[in-house]
C-alpha cells in the first residue's frame, strides 16, 4: 500500500488492543478510505455494510438487513427502525465464535437520512453494548467530512469522546505520487508528475485514471476535455458528496477562487453579500476541515484579520478551464500546452504546490526541527506601491525566510528588473518588521536559478526536486 503506513498501523493497533475500539476513518471523496480499511482487514471482517447514496430511511434499512443476512443472520422478521437494526447486529455478533469482531460501516453519513434516528441508534449500539465488550472493533467511514467531524468526532451528545481513534486521510504529497507512479511502472519525469499534481492534487483515485504511455497533455484531454471525460462532472459530485446542502459552500469557493491570495470574512461578505453569521463561519470551517481552504494570517496581523484562501488543486483547475461553457475543444490541452494561458496557470499552480509542501521546504532549508509559523504579508513600498509576499517562514531562531516561488521550463533567470522588484519587497518587509529579525531571501523554483550577478542576493534555494523529498 502506497503512503498509508501510519494509518494502517493505527488500524492494526486498534485490532490488537485488548479493549473494544471505535475508529473513525474520514477524508474527502476519492482519497482511499474504503481501500485502506479493506486492504488492512481483508479476511477479518465479521460484518460490513455500505450506506446507499440518495436513498431514504426505508431503503437504507432494507440494504442493512441484506448485509446482515449475507453475514449469517437468520431472523427474517421486519426491521422497523435503526434501533432494531443494531439489535440484530448485536445478535449476529454474539452468535459468532470467540475472537476479534471487526464491524465496518462505510459511508455512514448516507445512512443518516432526515429524522431517522440513525445517530442515536449508533450511540446506543456503542454505549450500551459494544463498549461493554472487549472484542469489538467498530470502524466507521465517510466522505462527508463535515458530518464525520460534527456528528461523531466532535459530537456533544452520546458519542462525545466515544471515538477511540481518528484516522484522517490526507492527499498524497508529490513524493507519494512519485512512489505510486513507480509502482505502476510508468515513466514520468518529476516535471510531468508536478504538472499532473497541479490539476489532480494528491487524490489517489484521480491518479488511477491516468493511462500509461500517454503524455500529460493526452491524459488531461482524456480526463477533462474529451466528450466522455471521466472527471468532467466530478466537481459537482465532489461537493455534493461532502455537504448535504453544498450551494453555500460552492458560492464561497467561487468567490475565493477569484482572488489568488484569498479573502477575509469582511471581504467575502462585501463581495458576495453573504450574511456575516454563524452559518458562514460554519461553512468556512467545514471547507477548511476538508482541505479545500487554508486559513492564514498576515505577518503582524491580528487574529481577526484571518484570510481564507482556496487551495484545492482540482477545484482551481476546474474554475480556470472547465467552468460554464468553456473549452469544447476535445484536444484543448494538446493544442494549448505552450500557450500563455497554460503557462500562467502553471506559475500560479506551482506556488500553490509549494504552499502544500511547507515541510519539504523546511527540510531543504535545514530547519525541519525549528519551531516556525507560516504567514503571508502585504504592505507598501517606499513609493507607496503595494507589495505582496505569499510565503514567509518565521523561525524561532529570529530568521524569516522570504520565499519567492517561480515556475519556469528552464533555469530561472533573475533579471535586473526582477531583482529590483525582489529588493523592493525585501526592503518594504524589513521596514515593517524592524530590527528584531534577520531576513533571508529564498528562491523556490522549478528548475533552479541561472547564476548571474543578481542570483548572489539569494541566501538559499529550493528546487522542485526538493519538494519530492520527505
Amino acid at each position: 500500500m502506497i503512503a498509508r503506513e501510519k494509518e494502517q498501523k493505527e488500524l492494526n493497533d486498534a485490532f490488537d488492543d485488548e479493549r473494544s475500539q471505535f475508529v473513525a476513518v474520514y477524508g474527502r471523496r476519492r482519497i482511499g478510505k474504503t481501500f485502506l480499511v479493506k486492504e488492512t482487514f481483508e479476511g477479518r471482517f465479521s460484518f460490513r455494510h455500505t450506506g446507499l447514496a440518495n436513498a431514504d430511511k426505508k431503503q437504507q434499512i432494507a440494504a442493512f438487513k441484506k448485509s446482515l443476512k449475507k453475514a449469517g443472520m437468520r431472523d427474517s422478521s421486519p426491521i422497523a427502525d435503526w434501533y432494531v437494526a443494531f439489535d440484530r447486529l448485536e445478535e449476529l455478533i454474539e452468535a459468532m465464535p470467540e475472537g476479534r469482531k471487526v464491524i465496518f460501516l462505510d459511508e455512514v453519513p448516507w445512512m443518516d437520512t432526515g429524522r431517522c434516528e440513525f445517530v442515536s441508534a449508533l450511540e446506543h449500539f456503542w454505549n450500551g453494548w459494544a463498549d461493554y465488550r472487549k472484542d469489538v472493533l467498530l470502524v466507521i467511514c465517510g466522505s462527508a467530512t463535515s458530518w464525520m467531524i460534527n456528528k461523531v468526532i466532535r459530537d456533544k451528545g452520546g458519542l462525545h469522546n466515544r471515538v477511540t481513534r481518528n484516522v484522517f486521510l490526507e492527499p498524497f504529497t508529490l513524493g507519494e505520487c512519485e512512489e505510486y507512479v513507480k509502482s505502476r511502472g510508468w515513466n514520468m519525469s518529476r516535471m510531468e508528475i508536478a504538472e499532473t499534481y497541479m490539476a489532480l492534487g494528491g487524490v489517489p483515485y484521480y491518479w488511477t485514471l491516468l493511462e500509461k504511455g500517454n503524455s500529460v497533455a493526452q491524459n488531461f484531454d482524456l480526463l477533462f476535455f474529451d466528450s466522455r471525460a471521466r472527471l468532467k462532472d466530478e466537481f459537482f459530485q465532489l461537493y455534493r458528496s461532502l455537504f448535504r446542502r453544498p450551494e453555500g459552500h460552492v458560492r464561497i469557493i467561487r468567490a475565493l477562487g477569484k482572488k489568488k491570495v484569498g479573502m477575509t470574512i469582511g471581504e467575502l461578505v462585501d463581495a458576495e453579500k453573504i450574511s456575516r453569521d454563524g452559518h458562514l463561519l460554519k461553512m468556512l470551517a467545514e471547507l477548511e476541515q476538508c482541505g479545500f481552504v487554508r486559513k492564514y494570517t498576515g505577518f503582524g496581523s491580528k487574529r481577526s484579520a484571518a484570510v481564507y484562501q482556496l487551495i484545492d488543486n482540482f477545484t482551481l483547475f476546474y474554475f480556470k478551464f472547465l467552468d460554464g461553457e468553456r473549452n469544447a475543444d476535445e484536444n484543448f490541452w494538446k493544442t494549448h500546452v505552450s500557450s500563455p494561458i497554460v503557462y500562467n496557470w502553471r506559475g500560479l499552480a506551482f506556488e500553490r504546490v509549494c504552499l502544500q509542501h511547507i515541510d519539504e521546504i523546511k527540510r531543504k532549508l535545514g530547519i525541519a526541527g525549528v519551531s516556525t509559523k507560516v504567514y503571508a504579508w502585504s504592505g507598501a513600498a517606499s513609493g507607496g506601491k503595494g507589495v505582496q509576499i505569499d510565503l514567509l517562514i518565521d523561525r524561532a531562531d529570529n530568521v524569516v525566510n522570504v520565499c519567492e516561488m517561480k515556475f519556469s521550463n528552464g533555469l530561472y533567470e533573475i533579471s535586473e528588473d526582477e531583482d529590483l522588484k525582489l529588493q523592493t519587497r525585501m526592503e518594504a518587509f524589513a521596514n515593517a518588521v524592524g530590527d528584531g529579525k534577520t531576513i533571508h531571501l529564498t528562491m523556490v523554483t522549478s528548475r533552479g536559478l541561472l547564476p548571474n550577478a543578481y542570483s548572489r542576493n539569494v541566501q538559499s534555494e529550493v528546487v522542485l526536486g526538493d519538494l519530492f523529498d520527505s
